[in-house]
Order: structure tokens, then sequence, then C-alpha cells
């Protein structure tokens, strides 16, 4: 059998520009490609022999040529069915260049979100991604290394700081929770924190080619934040950039402490002044820390979900280990990154559960004999 039919084995199929495809991610027990069409937002999930024949349409390579390459990956050839079924999925869904747009389906009649005064979201700008842009024109010097490097240098030295001081800045927040009004100011500037960690989000994928897609508020009372959604996301050109862009929001928490932990620690601040900023830093560094713990929906479970090349990686490692501990024969059948993978989060997640527990065990402690 040929590596291509014969009638289609000139066909040099293209996928429209609008299609992206994301890195193999362990999905459970199976390695997987999620498939997005920009425009639309449909997304579906593929086998890695799928995405190795679909990322080869580039309008460059023959079916000929495709079949020959995938015959010398997996040992077999395609047959003439299996490549008018392949080339009919993806003309249906509207995906290769050249095949007529997929007829609409009936649209539903859009709901509006129900919006009550406990809960709902709010769109701010008419153009999220347009805005975003914007504020990477302005601010994306500072993603260069030779901004970084430093800010980074100053951050490490003020958490030094924060964790050498923190007796001090445990009873700083002790006193400022008994003062209405630096409470209340000190919550004004932990939520304008919580904005720039949003922005800073969209900003940072803006800068590694991403999309922007809304940017609001959502309230579920008495929580009332800012949002910024990356479209994106998981398309984002290698694991570094995501990564990157998950960590994004934290360090803008920590890099906004920057020049209260410089007065704090240098200008002549009367008594009332100098605790508030002494709290701020320290309820500043637990925000942006408690976002980094690996569970979800927080920046540092999908940081993990990268680290372990995964979709969905707590409900999968959480399969993976009932098996594993019953020793049912099928936790074998998981591939071996998952096997290591899996456990490894868990793990870590268990760890650093334990060190936030230690952690305000240890403050309260503090506290109750200071």
């Amino acid at each position: 059998m040929s590596a291509a039919p014969g009638a289609l084995a000139d066909y040099r199929p293209a996928l429209r520009p609008r299609v992206l495809l994301s890195d193999p991610l362990l999905d459970g027990a199976a390695t997987v490609h999620l498939i997005k069409d920009a425009e639309t937002g449909n997304s579906f999930k593929v086998g890695a022999k799928e995405h190795f024949l679909i990322a080869r349409m580039d309008g460059e390579r023959s079916l000929a040529e495709i079949g020959e390459a995938y015959a010398g990956e997996y040992g077999r050839r395609l047959a003439d069915a299996h490549w008018r079924q392949l080339l009919a999925l993806l003309g249906t869904k509207g995906l290769l260049a050249g095949a007529p747009e997929p007829k609409p389906a009936p649209a539903p009649v859009p709901v509006p979100e129900k919006r009550t005064l406990l809960r709902g979201s709010l769109p701010l700008v008419a153009d999220a991604d347009a805005t975003t842009a914007r504020l990477h024109r302005v601010f994306g010097f500072l993603l260069a290394p030779a901004a970084l490097v430093p800010l980074f240098a100053l951050v490490l030295a003020m958490e030094a700081v924060v964790v050498a001081r923190s007796g001090e800045l445990l009873l700083a927040v002790r006193g400022v929770m008994s003062n209405p009004v630096l409470l209340t100011a000190m919550a004004i500037l932990l939520w304008v924190s919580t904005a720039l960690h949003e922005l800073a989000h969209g900003v940072v994928a803006r800068h590694h080619g991403g999309r922007v897609a809304e940017i609001g508020l959502r309230w579920r009372l008495p929580a009332v934040i800012m949002y910024c959604t990356v479209d994106d996301y998981l398309y984002l050109g290698t694991r570094r950039h995501r990564i990157a862009t998950a960590a994004a929001g934290a360090v803008m928490n920590l890099v906004f402490l920057l020049p209260f932990c410089a007065l704090w620690l240098f200008a002549p601040l009367d008594d009332a002044t100098h605790e508030a900023f002494a709290a701020l830093l320290l309820l500043g560094s637990v925000q942006a820390f408690m976002m980094l713990v690996p569970l979800p929906p927080l920046d540092g479970y999908k940081i993990a979900c990268q680290l372990a090349g995964a979709t969905g990686l707590a409900a999968s490692a959480g399969g993976y280990l009932r098996f594993a501990l019953r020793r049912s024969p099928e936790a074998a059948a998981y591939p071996r990154r998952a096997r290591i993978a899996y456990p490894v989060y868990a793990a870590a997640t268990v760890l650093v559960l334990a060190a936030v527990v230690a952690a305000l065990v240890a403050g309260v402690h503090h506290l109750l004999t200071t």
C-alpha cells in the first residue's frame, strides 16, 4: 500500500493561519495535543499520531511526503480511507486552507450573564488585546534581561529582609488590624496589587505572542477583583513562555512592594506609617506566594502543569495514585513520564501545603507569645 493514495499523493494540505497546536500533554494515561481554531475559539484533543500528520500540513509537503515520514516514525502506512477521514474531519471543522467554511450551526440565543449584587462580571475595555498591546509598548522594556535581573535581585533582597524581620512584621500586622484607617488603606493597596497582577499576565503573554481576550471586574461579594483572560495561553510558543506568563502575576505583586520596602527601611516615617508599610510588606509577600501554591485555579498550578507537561494535572495525578496505591495493573499502563510526574506533583503539593500550615502556626504562636 502506498504512503498516500494515488489520487491524493500530490495534494499539499495547509492549515489555516488561525489554527493553533499545543505541545504534547499528559492527559491521564494518554498523551494528547490540543488544537484550537483561534477565530471561533473551538478546541479539541488529538492523539500523537494524528498530531504528527496535522502538524506537517504546511502547504509545502505533499501527502506522499507526510505519509513517508509517518511510515518511518510509526512503521505503518496509512490507507486511503484514513487519509480521507482525516482530511474530511479537518475540512468539516474549517481548519484547512482552501476548504469551504463549515456551515455555522444555528446560533443559540445568547444568554447574558446574570449579574446580581452578590456575583457577576463586567468587561472594562472594548478591545482587551489592543489595551494590552498599549501597555506592552509602555512597559515591555521591563521584560528585557537588563531590567529583569536587577528587579529580581531587589525582590530577593526584599524577601530576605521580610524573612529576617518577620517577627517585627507580624506585630505590625496586629497593630494595623486595630486601626480602621490604616487597615482600609492597606486593603486598597493590596487590591491595586491584585489588579496589576492580572495586567502583568496579559502584558507578558502579549510579549510572547499571546492574545488577551478580556479585561474586567468580577465580584463574588465581599470580594471584587480584576481579571485578565489570556485566550491562547496553552499555545504560546514554548513552555518557558507559558511559565513566565503564569508567574508574571506573583512577580508583579512583589515588584509592587519594592518602593514601600525602600520607604520602610530608609525614609524618616512616623510610627503609624512605618507600621503600615511593615504590615503591607508581610501581607503583600504572603499574597504573592500564596498564588504560587500548586492547586487549581492558582498560578502555581498552571506552572506545575507546564513543568509536568500535563493538562488536568490534579485530576490525572489523583487517578494514577488511586491505581498505584491499590497496586492495580492499570497503573502500569501509564507512560513512564506520567508515573514520575504525577507522584512528584502530589508530593510537592503536600510539602508546599505543609510549609504553609507550619508558617501559619508559627506566626500565630509568635503573636500569642509576644
